[in-house]
């Protein structure tokens, strides 16, 4: 597995990978995270998941944005904001990777947290992530459930 930049060549490939019909209220799609990549250059992080020459899934980390300036303007934070497994990829490990790969780019540039936020309903995340070693924070974020993992 290895991690790979968006390019002209594997552009339209990231554009036509799509999540389980179940899934698609979870995560947005990959070409809404290309446009905040696009719009957020300084913070985003994105890349695409290949097994060898098979695009299996996409993820986005944000890296060092201010959570919330009105509150602490010190509390700047980085983790994972998207992240899509293709269909067809789902419970082959990508998922973990994705996330390891994230936390290991964070450490890199010495972070010591990693974030995520997933949607807490039945059928959703909350547990690949437990299971990753995030706990929950307590906070929300557009009523999505804000987790964090030690580094």
């Amino acid at each position: 597995m290895r991690l790979e930049r968006i390019t002209s060549k594997n552009y339209d490939a990231a554009l036509a990978l799509s999540v389980r019909p179940d899934q698609e209220d979870l995560v947005a799609p990959v070409v809404k995270s290309l446009a905040e990549a696009y719009v957020f250059p300084d913070n985003a992080w994105p890349r695409l998941i290949y097994d060898g020459y098979r695009l299996v899934g996409f993820l986005m980390a944000f890296l060092d944005i201010p959570w919330d300036p009105d509150r602490d303007p010190d509390d700047i934070r980085s983790g994972l904001w998207r992240l899509n497994i293709a269909a067809d990829a789902q419970g082959n490990g990508y998922g973990r990777f994705a996330v390891e790969a994230v936390c290991g780019e964070i450490r890199a540039r010495g972070g010591t947290r990693a974030y995520v936020t997933w949607e807490p309903r039945a059928g959703g995340p909350e547990q690949f992530y437990l299971k990753l070693g995030f706990r929950p924070t307590g906070e929300h974020s557009d009523g999505q459930t804000v987790g964090v993992r030690d580094l």
